[in-house]
């Protein structure tokens, strides 16, 4: 799992930490990059000559640039529009879980309150994107 980079687009420090803790508590050793604002995560994700993340952890709740629009900027760029997104959220809002999957979310996971919870939560998402999951080629290109 060590190669593949995590972009975690969280603009929260206690939950930031929270989900740093409970990677290395499940033994997720993947470099993590930690970005505060949609802003941010768009920059990041648009950098030339920068190996995109394996799998992105994005917060619905963003300044500057809200997570559904960073979504569907991240689903309108041919580079960018396969990576895996999960939508790791404390919003309940049927709204936001319908938006989301309407602008190409992976998956929609809320953020569990008890950190048993959350761990496992975090543990299973890490399982499964990281290890089970067999990604799109890097270079290709959908029509």
């Amino acid at each position: 799992m060590n190669n593949k980079t995590i972009l975690l687009v969280e603009d929260n420090p206690d939950d930031q930490s929270l989900t740093l803790r409970a990677l290395k508590k499940n033994n997720i050793s993947n470099e993590v990059i930690v970005v505060a604002d949609g802003t941010e995560a768009l920059d990041y994700l648009r950098s030339d000559g920068r190996e995109l993340p394996a799998l992105v952890l994005l917060d619905l709740k963003l300044p500057k640039v809200d997570g559904l629009e960073v979504l569907r900027r991240v689903r309108a760029d041919p580079r960018t529009r396969l990576l895996p997104v999960v939508v790791l959220t404390t919003s309940k809002e049927e709204q936001d879980l319908l938006r989301s999957y309407g602008l190409g979310a992976n998956s929609y996971v809320l953020k569990p309150v008890d950190f048993e919870q959350f761990s496992e939560a975090v543990r299973q998402l890490g399982l499964y994107w990281l290890v089970l999951n067999e990604p799109p080629p890097r270079n290709g290109r959908t029509g």
